[in-house]
């Protein structure tokens, strides 16, 4: 190939989405391919570098170990064909589908447990299974409202879930503000493919809120619960609120009287009807959990129980996120749907089960072993580059507490063009489709978040470990458009950044409250400002304008 994917590398033991081992450009990037090799690789370079210099200067930023740094967006799309993301489609709706059945089993009849498809202390030695959230019935029906399916693609190209996210699931600011980066700078690009649009998702989410709110209710008060601008993910919550058109709330302007919830503002106290939380279980309320939180409201769990607040996602949902829970997700399908799975999961060894045990502790440095509670890539060890040490201490831990964890083969993440200093090679990625359910249906936002490992070889994509993210395009039908941008109209000038701004980055809902349980003791600092945002909540798909 000649242009900016000239000697461009693969491996046959890496599926690459781009580029096949015989070095054809496979073809729902050729159009792509095409248009950056006329753009030269300098050019894209230059765009690439404009792109960060912008998120840079309007404070897109993330914390990686312990600095500010600007949020790395790589320019070359993540492109994904309407017919492979059908499948996607289908199968992230099927899970959250049998996850809602199954946190309404186990906060009542437990029926899966009579009938012997899943062990009791499974869902009892969960650490997010919470006997207080028995009795909270959702109006309708709905525990995830919001929920974040991780999937990979694995050396034969297979998408495979790799982990469920349906406590408070973050990272969709990402996927609205990349969208406009790129729009921005490489609008002859965007303007000549059929991409579907991802701004509705705020309109969509709203939507799925209002209709969960309690009976009788006809104009329900939403809010969005923020521990505050000391989190890592203010960004998302603030973006969301005014794009929802909701008050962003902390836990001191709310109180409760009577059972009910009701807000603080200058008019004195006012009903509040929906929760969209993004505190931690933890820190929600402080009479039923952590009693020396400031992050939440006393009292809101009552009033939930009550039946006249209604708490998004719900309280409890993290029993479904465990990874020990996730090896039963293909069962549960099975036994509420009666459907095979669309998505297989990745193949996982359970450490509780001796039989499993004494295998993976034969096979300590050619696996990866993840803690069942773990979050942002947090005490994963990956076997074949862990030192001796490092095992020693893992068959000790794992020895010590075996339900604790579980085992999984190192899968070799597909890869996607990156702009390096040696232009373009091949990183590893991921993808966080978001589904938001109304009660009626479950509608995925076509793309979502895809991660990228940054360092060559890197299995760990979380921006916690130094990743960054790409603009994932879903084409409509054969994805491209006939339209083209004269070349007049496609300069970069300043006058033309996105006008975005993130603070931080997608940190995991586990650790950040507790970080702004610690902050809350450092009111003084001063937090900047973010630029107004304008956003178009449609729908359809607009022939593939990439609003």
């Amino acid at each position: 190939m000649a242009g900016a994917f000239t000697d461009y590398p693969t491996s046959p033991a890496i599926f690459d989405e781009t580029v096949g081992t015989d070095g054809q450009v496979r073809a729902a990037y050729e159009q792509v391919a095409q248009q950056f090799d006329e753009l030269g690789l300098d050019d894209v370079r230059n765009r690439g570098e404009y792109v960060s210099k912008s998120y840079h200067d309007q404070g897109v930023t993330f914390d990686y170990a312990g600095e500010e740094r600007p949020f790395p967006l790589d320019i070359v799309p993540r492109v994904i064909d309407a017919g492979t993301w059908s499948h996607v489609e289908a199968g992230v709706a099927q899970r959250v589908r049998a996850l809602e059945e199954f946190l309404a089993d186990v906060y009542g009849a437990m029926q899966i447990v009579t009938d012997r498809v899943l062990p009791r202390h499974v869902v009892t030695t969960s650490a997010h299974y919470h006997r207080v959230a028995f009795g909270i019935q959702p109006v309708n029906g709905v525990r995830v409202h919001v929920s974040g399916i991780d999937l990979i693609r694995d050396e034969e190209g297979t998408f495979r879930v790799l982990e469920d996210n349906v406590r408070i699931p973050s990272g969709v600011s990402y996927v609205l503000t990349n969208r406009r980066a790129m729009t921005a700078t490489l609008p002859e690009v965007v303007g000549t493919h059929r991409i579907r649009p991802v701004a509705a998702y705020p309109a969509r989410l709203l939507r799925a809120l209002r209709a969960a709110a309690p009976s009788g209710v006809q104009d329900p008060e939403v809010v969005v619960l923020t521990p505050g601008p000391y989190n890592s993910a203010y960004f998302e919550h603030s973006l969301l609120a005014r794009l929802m058109g909701c008050r962003l709330v902390e836990g001191r302007d709310l109180v409760t009287q009577g059972g009910r919830v009701m807000m603080r503002d200058t008019h004195g106290l006012q009903p509040v009807h929906v929760i969209y939380r993004r505190v931690d279980d933890d820190f929600l309320d402080p009479v039923a959990f952590r009693n020396d939180s400031v992050l939440g409201c006393p009292g809101v769990l009552n009033a939930a129980r009550a039946g006249n607040v209604t708490i998004a996602n719900a309280v409890g949902n993290g029993v479904a996120d465990d990874k020990l829970m996730y090896s039963y997700v293909p069962d549960l399908i099975r036994y509420y749907l009666d459907e095979e799975p669309l998505l297989p999961n990745v193949d996982t060894w359970r450490l509780e089960d001796p039989a499993h045990r004494e295998e993976v502790l034969d096979r300590l440095d050619e696996l990866v072993l993840k803690p069942v509670d773990g979050s942002g890539g947090k005490g994963i060890v990956i076997g074949p580059r862990a030192s001796r040490q490092e095992l020693a201490e893992l068959r000790r831990r794992v020895l010590a507490g075996p339900r604790g964890w579980v085992a999984q083969p190192v899968v070799q993440l597909s890869t996607v063009p990156t702009m390096v200093e040696d232009g373009m090679r091949p990183r590893h990625v991921d993808l966080r489709p978001f589904a938001i359910n109304d009660g009626e249906k479950v509608w995925v936002l076509p793309g979502g978040l895809t991660r990228v490992a940054l360092a060559e070889g890197e299995l760990i994509v979380n921006s916690s470990r130094g990743g960054g993210s790409k603009d994932t395009w879903v084409l409509s039908g054969d994805g491209r458009r006939t339209r083209v941008l004269p070349r007049s109209q496609v300069s970069v000038q300043v006058s033309t950044a996105p006008q975005v701004a993130l603070k931080r980055s997608e940190a995991e809902p586990a650790e950040q409250e507790q970080q702004q349980q610690q902050v809350k003791e450092h009111p003084q600092e001063q937090v900047r400002e973010h630029p107004q945002e304008q956003d178009q909540d449609q729908d359809q798909d607009r022939g593939g304008m990439p609003c």
